[in-house]
């Protein structure tokens, strides 16, 4: 039997919200599908030059209310990073919560507009831990 990754599924509240944090992550947008008749829309992002690892957003029109709220079933989205530090910083000056700093120069965590966990790992070992990440203290849950 052959198994083939396809793509990770988030709902989103926002859709607007939602692409721009994750083009701050630096995904870009593969394809999009508006679907009238069903109300929807699906965003593919995916890292550059990488179209086999995308995720989809999906944004209903008329919103989730009547979904069930399982999302603490889903863990969280992993992306590796050339510089752990440089990542945080952008994504910092841009308004994101750095909810777990990567301390130890390898590893932190962020949350999407829709609260989905977002780990971001050090390509390679871990770079040297600096200031202000080294004492930075974990905010919120990751």
């Amino acid at each position: 039997m052959g198994l083939k990754y396809l793509h990770t599924m988030v709902r989103v509240k926002d859709l607007e919200a939602s692409l721009a944090f994750y083009k701050l992550l630096g995904l870009e947008e593969t394809r999009r599908y508006e679907n009238e008749g069903g109300r929807f829309t699906l965003v593919f992002l995916a890292p550059p030059g990488q179209p086999e690892a995308p995720i989809e957003l999906t944004y209903n029109w008329d919103g989730d209310d009547g979904l069930p709220n399982d999302s603490r079933h889903f863990g969280h989205l992993a992306y590796e990073v050339d510089d752990i530090h440089a990542t945080c910083a952008h994504l910092a000056a841009h308004g994101v919560v750095i909810n777990r700093p990567p301390r130890d120069g390898r590893m932190a965590f962020v949350r999407s507009p829709d609260n989905i966990s977002v780990e971001l790992l050090q390509k390679g070992g871990a770079l040297e831990p600096v200031e202000p990440w080294k004492s930075a203290p974990s905010v919120g849950h990751w």
